[in-house]
């Protein structure tokens, strides 16, 4: 197994490093127009570069299997029940082993799960392509591989999460949230254009065949890694357990931290209330038919993650705040604010304007969301706090495409839209009164 190596890049920020307080001096602002791009230093550590080269690679590669999963199964059914059928399918695994993962991501070298779950990843898209290649035609292998996958997925993320705190310095830590979540929006938006593009030229077994070749080259990255074993004693100890018990530990150190229950709560508020894709196709269909359903659609969904790559490529002007809960408040009722602008627009431009706005929103919020998850936590609890982070981003969308499909039915598109939007931004507001601490939280 490869260790740290002896350059200055490859040495693992001390304990005083992720110790700094609130006397830590403010890094100084970069000259001219610097100071409103994209916040670079974490790329100057290596170990991070490899890991967020990682990411990079797989952003688009994992968007072609999000695609081509259920493309095929709509394919062999004619489906459109049997394609949500199969997105739940990977729900449960999803969420199960993502809060067992982040237990054992506190218990065992994160290098070593990432290698373990990466190549778990890299076997199930192996698999994917060969039942396309063979002309299998059978959901119930379909739904067996991505129910697998997102178990090893759910294994990865927290142990990759919760390794950039051990990978840069306290200060780095916004920056170097910004240019991981730049990566993945990024990916989002090209690779469903980049799959559309090759079905019909390459067909669904390539799209999942490159995917597996770029997770091979990630598996090459993450080898790179510096080892990162427990750093407590108790952690390693504990390794012997690793069970349920541990979850619900983690549980209750989140109730017992008021800085990471309202990070987290924020984050529920704003996509449980505030998310609302559920209602794209009826908006288009309707409000927005005058331009064209398929062109109105598109821009929907393409709105909210254009606006956060935009985000993310001026994360300059926000990244080195120090006063990380109140951006979180203030970029959370931001986001609210512009859904209900969503909600009342008329017009497909000015709705699309504002969904770009509270993809910006969105991503301030993730920044800081993920700062405060990598500072205010432990070493030994930051991959069970991780695990919460990705069942809270999984679970929330879907069960606000459950409210606002009913809300949408009941009072229409456009009203619950408003509404939900409204009732974000009041409820953060609520939170910043209740726990003032939260809002003066700086780490």
């Amino acid at each position: 197994m490869e260790t740290a190596r002896s350059s200055d890049d490859d040495i693992e920020p001390t304990a005083a490093d992720d110790d700094a307080g609130d006397g830590a001096p403010a890094p100084p602002p970069r000259p001219g127009w610097r100071r409103w791009v994209m916040d670079t230093r974490p790329l100057r550590h290596r170990p991070f570069r490899r890991l967020w080269s990682s990411t990079t690679i797989t952003a688009i590669g994992s968007q072609l299997t999000a695609v081509a999963v259920p493309k095929q199964i709509y394919d062999i059914t004619g489906s459109s029940a049997w394609v949500g059928y199969a997105s739940f399918a990977g729900l449960l695994p999803l969420v199960v082993f993502a809060l067992w993962g982040g237990v054992v991501a506190d218990r065992m070298d994160r290098r070593t799960l990432m290698l373990i779950t990466n190549v778990g990843i890299a076997v199930t898209s192996l698999l994917f392509w060969a039942q396309s290649f063979a002309g299998l035609d059978s959901v119930a292998v379909l739904m067996v591989l991505l129910a697998a996958q997102q178990g090893f997925f759910g294994m990865n993320s927290p142990a990759r999460n919760a390794s950039v705190a051990r990978l840069v310095p306290a200060d780095e830590l916004p920056a170097a949230g910004a240019l991981q979540s730049t990566v993945a929006q990024t990916g989002m938006i090209l690779g469903p254009l980049l799959a559309g593009a090759l079905i019909p030229v390459l067909g669904l077994p390539t799209l999942y065949l490159i995917d597996a070749v770029a997770l091979c080259v990630t598996l090459w990255a993450v080898w790179r890694l510096p080892a990162m074993p427990p750093l407590t004693e108790g952690a390693t100890g504990g390794a012997r357990r690793g069970g349920w018990r541990d979850v619900a530990d983690g549980f209750r150190y989140i109730a017992t931290h008021r800085i990471l229950l309202m990070s987290f709560l924020a984050d529920i508020i704003a996509m449980v209330f505030g998310m609302p894709r559920a209602l794209f196709p009826q908006l288009a269909s309707h409000t927005y038919a005058p331009w064209g359903e398929g062109f109105a659609l598109g821009l929907l969904f393409a709105a909210i993650p254009l606006g956060a790559v935009a985000g993310g490529l001026l994360s300059g002007t926000f990244s080195r705040a120090r006063r990380h809960g109140l951006m979180v408040i203030a970029a959370v009722v931001a986001w609210g604010v512009a859904i209900t602008g969503f909600g009342l627009s008329l017009n497909l431009w000015w709705a699309v304007a504002f969904l770009a706005l509270a993809g910006v929103a969105d991503m301030v919020s993730m920044v800081f969301r993920g700062t405060i998850l990598q500072a205010a936590a432990t070493d030994d609890m930051r991959g069970r706090m991780q695990g919460v982070f990705t069942v809270v981003v999984a679970g929330g969308p879907r069960i606000a495409d459950l409210l606002h499909g009913t809300a949408g039915s009941l009072l229409g598109a456009r009203a619950a839209v408003a509404a939900g939007g409204l009732l974000v931004a009041v409820s953060t507001l609520g939170l910043a009164v209740a726990v003032p601490a939260f809002r003066r939280y700086t780490p």
